[in-house]
C-alpha cells in the first residue's frame, strides 16, 4: 500500500511539472482536421491549374509569364487559407480541451510555445513571398514544408515531444521535394495532409482518448 501511494505521489508530481513546463492541451483532432484541409487545398490547387490550362509539373525553377505569376499567387493564397483554417480549428479544439481539463489556455508556457512556433513560420512565409516575387514558384512548396518542419521542432520543446517527429518528417520531405520541382504539390499534400492525419490519429489515441 505504501509503495502504491509513493508511486501515485510521484506520478502526480510528474504531471504537475509537465503542466508547468509544457503546454499539454493540444488536440489530436486538430491534426486530423488540418490534414483534411490540406488535401482539400491540394484538390483546389489542382482545379485552379486545370482551369488555367496549366499543370504543376510544368512549373520549372523560374516562371516569368504573367499568367504563371497570377496563378502562383492564387496557389499561395490557397496555402494561406489552409493554414488559417488549420490554426483556427486548432485554437478552437485546444481551448475546448483545456477548459474540459481545467487548464489555462494562456500562460507563460503557451506564450513560449507560440513564439517558438511562429518565429520560423513567419520567416518561412516571408521567404515564400520572396520566392513568389522572383518567380521561383517551384521552390515554394518545398520551402513551406521545410519552415513548417522547423516550426514544429522548435515548438515541440514546450508541448508534446511527439510533435518533433512530425516536424522532422516535414523537414526531410521538404528537402527531398527540392529535388523534384514539378511534384511540389504532391509533396505538399503528403506533408500537410497525410502526415497530419496520421499524426492526429496517433495523438488522439495516445492522449485525448484517455481524457474523453
Amino acid at each position: 500500500m505504501e509503495n502504491e501511494k509513493y508511486l501515485r505521489d510521484i506520478s502526480e508530481i510528474k504531471n504537475m511539472m509537465n503542466r508547468s513546463s509544457r503546454f499539454i492541451s493540444l488536440s489530436g483532432l486538430a491534426g486530423v482536421f488540418a490534414g483534411f484541409y490540406a488535401i482539400i487545398g491540394a484538390v483546389i490547387a489542382k482545379v485552379l491549374l486545370s482551369n488555367n490550362g496549366a499543370d504543376y509539373n510544368d512549373f520549372e525553377l523560374v516562371s516569368d509569364t504573367s499568367l504563371e505569376s497570377d496563378l502562383g499567387f492564387q496557389l499561395f493564397m490557397v496555402a494561406v487559407a489552409v493554414l488559417l483554417l488549420a490554426i483556427g480549428t486548432a485554437v478552437f479544439l485546444t481551448t475546448r480541451k483545456a477548459r474540459k481539463n481545467d487548464q489555462k489556455i494562456w500562460d507563460s508556457t503557451s506564450k513560449r510555445l507560440l513564439i517558438n512556433f511562429f518565429a520560423p513560420l513567419v520567416a518561412g512565409g516571408i521567404f515564400c513571398l520572396v520566392l513568389l516575387q522572383y518567380g521561383l514558384i517551384g521552390l515554394i512548396a518545398p520551402s513551406m514544408l521545410i519552415f513548417y518542419g522547423l516550426a514544429l521542432i522548435h515548438g515541440s520543446k514546450y508541448t508534446f515531444g511527439d510533435l518533433k517527429s512530425l516536424g522532422y518528417a516535414n523537414l526531410i520531405l521538404g528537402l527531398i521535394a527540392t529535388q523534384f520541382m514539378g511534384y511540389g504539390l504532391y509533396f505538399w499534400a503528403t506533408g500537410f495532409g497525410i502526415f497530419h492525419i496520421i499524426y492526429g490519429i496517433w495523438m488522439y489515441n495516445k492522449y485525448d482518448r484517455k481524457s474523453a
